[in-house]
């Protein structure tokens, strides 16, 4: 999620949902089971630049404050990218979609997501105010410190910032939830894949957090409330697992900007995640998240994970289908 159209698609999908719920819900297993988004209308395309075929080498960059449970969380969502031990449907199956994406040598996007180290910026290196160019100086930082520095990893490193819910960032909840890039050789160096994501757990949890929780001006009794359970047990974190997904999926398939993307503004691209905003489930459209699985907490989930996890991610866009997919699809 990159600028202000695609931050206007989520507040449509919000408002849309307060407006429907009532609707969708009676007929979300009426009509077709067809593919959620399905159309031949959308220009995606490939731009020949480099994706992620080759084995990855993920690095957190842990900005702030940070329950460690929190930590533990999310680390179990990476891990379960390459697992192969969760039953289905699981968060490796959720990948496979991303990995049909091709370069121009008819690679696939890797199947190896490692986390290869972590690094703790507790001290919040360059304060607890960050504009998009400043992320890069936190990459920059991580990588020389004197002490548990991060590698300069140039061949496969892909870099994952994450700051704290005490951290404010430039355009975050008013325009974007997360976003990816890559670094300039000026700052950091040399030129290097990257992502940030917002802990957006009281800051913008209606807006970043959704369907954990309404929008914070819906008009709604209670809306500070989840709408929905999260199966982790923090909204914040739980909505941070799908932005992770969803950034992971495009700066793997677009880290330069020159790869997979629809539109004609490659600073503003529409990605492979961009197009299933909101899309959890068969059925969805119109605010409805589509059908997911409730745990016997009655929290929602879509993706299972290492160590009995679930997780509730959103579908991406798959090339074959041409339409949104993820693997608890009702076929």
């Amino acid at each position: 999620m990159q600028d202000m159209s695609h931050f206007l698609h989520v507040c449509f999908i919000l408002f849309s949902f307060l407006a429907t719920i009532s609707n969708a819900q009676s007929n979300q297993f009426k009509g077709s089971n067809k593919y959620e988004g399905s159309s031949n209308l959308l220009d995606l395309e490939y731009h020949m630049g480099p994706i992620l075929t080759s084995p990855i080498n993920l690095y957190i960059i842990w900005y702030g404050h940070w329950n460690p449970n929190h930590q533990s969380t999310i680390k179990d969502f990476l891990y379960s990218l390459s697992s192969s031990s969760s039953p289905s449907p699981s968060v490796s199956d959720w990948w496979r979609t991303v990995r049909l994406y091709t370069d121009q040598t008819g690679a696939n996007i890797t199947n190896s997501i490692s986390l290869a180290g972590e690094f703790m910026d507790s001290g919040y290196s360059q304060g607890k105010y960050l504009s998009r160019l400043s992320i890069q100086s936190v990459i920059k930082n991580s990588l020389s410190v004197k002490y548990r520095s991060l590698p300069l990893n140039y061949k496969n490193g892909l870099y994952l910032v994450l700051t704290s819910s005490d951290v404010q960032v430039q355009d975050f909840c008013r325009a974007v939830c997360g976003f990816h890039y890559f670094t300039f050789p000026s700052i950091v160096g040399v030129t290097l894949p990257y992502a940030w994501v917002g802990h957006s757990g009281t800051q913008c949890p209606g807006v970043c957090a959704y369907p954990f929780a309404w929008p914070k001006y819906s008009g709604t009794p209670g809306a500070h409330k989840g709408i929905m359970g999260a199966p982790n047990g923090d909204l914040g974190t739980d909505g941070m697992i799908s932005v992770i997904a969803h950034e992971l999926a495009e700066v793997a398939t677009n880290p330069l900007v020159n790869a997979w993307y629809a539109g004609d503004d490659p600073s503003a691209p529409d990605e492979i995640a961009d197009m299933c905003l909101g899309t959890y489930g068969s059925g969805a459209g119109g605010g409805y998240v589509g059908q997911v699985y409730k745990d016997k907490m009655g929290n929602g989930y879509n993706l299972n994970g290492v160590k009995g996890r679930r997780f509730l991610v959103q579908w991406v866009w798959d090339p074959v289908r041409k339409s949104c997919f993820g693997p608890n699809a009702i076929h």
